[in-house]
């Protein structure tokens, strides 16, 4: 049986980065496990590889607290390690009269979060983005950058490995008994253990009686890409003005580390927390789980979930798609819009008691452990402050020797 101080179950961006932030403390005997068989499988390596500077989010909330920082330290640590970036900058574009008053409260949170940023007009965007479309104003975020999300978790996993820590692959958590960890390698016997389970943080959570209001609700985030010829019409992202009462951005331009630009992506309900294509990752028992809390939140039109569904299954629909996509770049064709197998899906957390989408992270603590519940977009960005502070805020103050 293996014996440890910390168990992190979770080997994703914040898996690593709360091994980094314990080590960094000079604590020892940690040990992260993953049930694939290499890192980046899920949400920490298909994601679309942007830095985000930091602007979205409101001032009072732990995103906007981390983000701006993250984004910092990500982009001097890949320039340091000679990691691929790309540092072009990000424009918000409006598509008519009624996004201006967002686009403004979009300038108000990033300067209360202390983010680089700028209204400008469209002959200063012409400038930035020749090729995309604005409503009079658009917005400049000279910070946001692009890595290779894959290549920046697996350099991060090699700095961790260096401070002693210990990552076990194929390592599937089965269930848990007191204080011993039930996985596919056997036992393990842990002092604390720190929830990092994305897609399956809830249930996790759960077998600590811990967070039992939540529940995970996956959706399912689609990439197309632009056709080679036509990558020439974006330099850099171009994001649309978001509805700020949903937690999607809408479909975007991004501009990767490779010279590829990529479209999306979408955010429709899945029916299984790993079902990236058609039927692929069903379990049955699962599927009719979310399935009826999904029709629930449709019926009742919680946290606005029948509006955000029919508007993003249209989506599904390719020329809906590429509608979407033309209204930031007009000079856009429906043959311009290539299929991708870049999927991912949102590990999105959600009230069961008040039927709200949880839009902010949220760390609880449970008996010998820390559950991380909910860790969405900007979490990449923000992983090693926001681990900083899990660390000594929810792990440290908890453990006992």
């Amino acid at each position: 049986m293996n014996r440890v101080d910390f168990l992190i179950v979770g080997g994703g961006i914040i898996g690593t980065s709360i091994a980094l932030g314990l080590a960094e403390r000079g604590l020892e005997n940690i040990l992260v496990i993953e049930k694939e068989d290499a890192p980046g499988r899920h949400a920490s390596g298909r994601n679309s590889g942007v830095l985000h500077a930091g602007l979205y989010y409101a001032p009072d909330s732990l995103k906007a607290k981390f983000c701006a920082e993250g984004n910092k330290i990500f982009r001097k640590y890949c320039e340091e390690r000679g990691l691929r970036i790309n540092s072009y900058g990000k424009v918000v574009v409006c598509k008519n009269h009624s996004e201006i008053e967002t686009l403004y409260e979009l300038e108000k949170r990033g300067k209360a979060n202390g983010v680089d940023i700028k209204i400008i007009d469209k002959k200063e965007l012409k400038g930035i983005e020749p090729y995309a479309y604005t409503y009079k104003k658009a917005l400049f975020s000279p910070n946001t950058a692009v890595v290779d999300p894959k290549q920046v978790l697996e350099s991060l996993i090699k700095d961790v490995k260096g401070h002693g820590v210990k990552f076990m692959y194929n390592s599937k958590l089965l269930d848990i008994k007191n204080d011993n960890a039930i996985t596919s390698k056997g036992k393990i016997r842990f002092k604390h253990l720190v929830n990092c389970a994305g897609l399956y943080a809830d249930w996790l959570a759960h077998k600590f009686d811990v967070g039992l209001d939540y529940t995970i609700l996956p959706f399912k985030g689609i990439f197309k890409k632009l056709r080679k010829e036509k990558g020439f019409f974006v330099k850099s992202n171009i994001y649309p003005v978001p509805n700020l009462k949903n937690p999607f951005l809408g479909i975007h331009f991004t501009r990767t580390v490779y010279g590829d630009v990529i479209v999306g992506p979408t955010a429709m309900p899945a029916f299984g927390r790993e079902n990236y294509k058609k039927f692929d990752g069903l379990d049955v028992k699962e599927f009719f789980s979310i399935f009826t809390r999904e029709m629930y939140l449709f019926i009742k039109n919680k946290a606005n979930f029948r509006d955000i569904a029919i508007d993003e299954m249209r989506k599904y629909v390719d020329y809906v798609f590429y509608k979407e996509a033309k209204k930031l770049v007009p000079l856009l064709s429906y043959r311009d819009i290539r299929e991708s197998n870049n999927v991912g899906i949102r590990a999105q957390l959600l009230d069961t008691k008040t039927g709200k989408l949880i839009m902010d992270f949220l760390v609880i603590n449970g008996e010998r452990s820390t559950h991380i519940l909910n860790a969405v977009s900007p979490a990449f960005t923000s992983s090693i402050p926001f681990s900083r502070y899990v660390v000594e805020n929810h792990i440290i103050p908890k453990y006992t020797v």
